[in-house]
């Protein structure tokens, strides 16, 4: 308790001192006044793990399973390309062809060389029979009919080696132009008539319409927990019309990533694939199967405990405790949880930053869906 003093003036106009009394707070200082335990509304879900279709998608188009670069064996001016992009050939069919003058001045060199090596063999056959003939009466000496024996030889080599150049020469003129080696359709055109190629150089693009295959590029997560050897199989559907759908196998994925995106090219061999899918179309695809049973919950619902995931479950006493979870997979607005979580559990799926171990929570009405 303490006195002070304050000064009044009466009405009088007489000054008097009157003493007021101030109490002081009971309390000492040290003692705090107990607060009420803070009860956060929460929202909820009831899991219920069940098996769902693995609706992870990627986007591909499709491709030739048999496509090649059809290009001359040898260099020269292009002077005809016969086809364009669209065309459809058969087997045989010319698709272009080379300025063929100078295999054909080739051939006809050729051709005399065999004329001329024919003409020389001749001769030498006559003289070596002569010569046998007057070695046999003794009328000539070894080394004459040798030298004659030989020179047939040469004639015959000569004249092989002419036989050999002129084939040589009808193939290059042959090769003057390039044809179809079965049916198919021109996807790319490499060279314009007037332009110098070389040999190998792809000139037209050449694809089987019989066999068609779904390519992606699919990212290295896709692969988890499944065999190097597992050929699944994957349903194609058209991004411009999804009715359009057919079924396919997985042929070939690459064994390398793509250094740029860190992809894997992967080939699927569609069955009976529908007219609309045409080479270069857009498709999308995802893997025919169902997963094991597992719990479906929003990506709000998870909570970082020390790098690892979690989530807060609600307890019958009103409070929460945070349990780990393995995640299978994360998707656009929701997260595949494979391990931690039974049927029947509450998970609390908002503010999940502001709860602690057995805090007090009440739930939303309505919120455990």
């Amino acid at each position: 308790m303490s006195i002070t003093y304050r000064k009044i003036v009466h009405p009088n106009g007489a000054l008097r001192v009157v003493p007021f009394v101030l109490l002081g707070a009971l309390a000492g200082c040290g003692q705090e006044v107990a607060k009420t335990p803070e009860i956060r509304p929460v929202r909820t879900v009831v899991i219920d793990p069940k098996p769902i279709d693995d609706d992870r998608q990627a986007v591909g188009e499709i491709r030739a399973r048999q496509e090649i670069d059809v290009g001359f064996r040898m260099a020269g001016k292009l002077v005809a390309r016969t086809v364009d992009i669209g065309a459809s050939v058969k087997k045989g069919d010319v698709l272009a062809r080379l300025d063929e003058q100078d295999y054909v001045n080739r051939l006809r060199s050729a051709d005399a060389d065999v004329i001329a090596a024919e003409a020389v063999l001749s001769e030498a056959k006559g003289a070596e029979n002569r010569l046998g003939q007057l070695l046999a009466s003794g009328t000539t000496t070894r080394p004459n009919y040798d030298a004659a024996l030989k020179n047939l030889r040469s004639a015959e080599a000569r004249l092989d080696s002419a036989k050999a150049a002129l084939a040589l020469a009808k193939d290059q003129l042959g090769y003057a132009q390039v044809r179809a080696d079965f049916d198919g359709i021109v996807t790319a055109t490499g060279a314009e008539p007037g332009q110098i190629v070389s040999a190998g150089q792809m000139v037209v693009r050449l694809a089987n319409p019989e066999e068609k295959d779904a390519v992606f590029a699919i990212a290295e997560s896709a692969f988890r927990d499944r065999s190097p050897n597992d050929r699944p199989e994957i349903l194609v559907s058209l991004l411009s019309s999804p009715n359009v759908t057919t079924e396919g196998v997985v042929r070939e994925v690459s064994p390398v990533a793509d250094p740029v995106t860190r992809t894997y090219l992967a080939k699927i061999t569609l069955k009976n694939p529908p007219e609309p899918m045409r080479f270069g179309a857009s498709v999308s695809g995802r893997l025919k199967t169902t997963t094991a049973p597992v719990a479906v919950i929003p990506g709000s619902a998870l909570f970082d405990k020390g790098g690892k995931a979690a989530v807060w479950i609600y307890q019958k006493a009103g409070t929460v405790t945070l349990k780990s979870v393995v995640v299978a997979r994360y998707e656009a607005d929701r997260v595949v949880v494979s391990e931690g979580l039974a049927k029947g559990d509450i998970v609390v799926t908002a503010g999940v930053n502001r709860l602690r171990e057995g805090q007090k929570v009440r739930l939303i009405e309505g919120a455990a869906e």
